[in-house]
């Protein structure tokens, strides 16, 4: 599966604390492998679809990881509940 990183997402990931970005990767790379079949489906990682081809998983407590998924992966925006429903208002 490819996937690609939209400057917003990159924009949102460098404002974040080293201690935060390692558990956006570790979410990230979680996620890829239960995509590519490698792995199961964390529970935690709490996969939830907004709606239509955008979908959210956890990375930690406070951020959400926001991707479109259709045949690859985009991931759009990190940040809390809040910030992720502000973003997805023009979608």
């Amino acid at each position: 599966m490819q996937y690609e990183f939209k400057a917003s997402f990159d924009r949102r990931f460098k404002k974040l604390s080293s201690s935060r970005q390692k558990k956006v990767y570790q979410a990230i790379d979680s996620f890829m492998k239960y995509v590519d079949g490698e792995a199961e489906l964390p529970h935690g990682l709490g996969l939830k679809n907004w709606h239509g081809d955008y979908w959210e998983i956890r990375a930690g407590l406070k951020d959400r990881i926001l991707f479109e998924f259709t045949d690859e992966i985009v991931f759009l925006f990190v940040g809390n509940h809040d910030e992720i429903k502000n973003f997805m208002k023009d979608k």
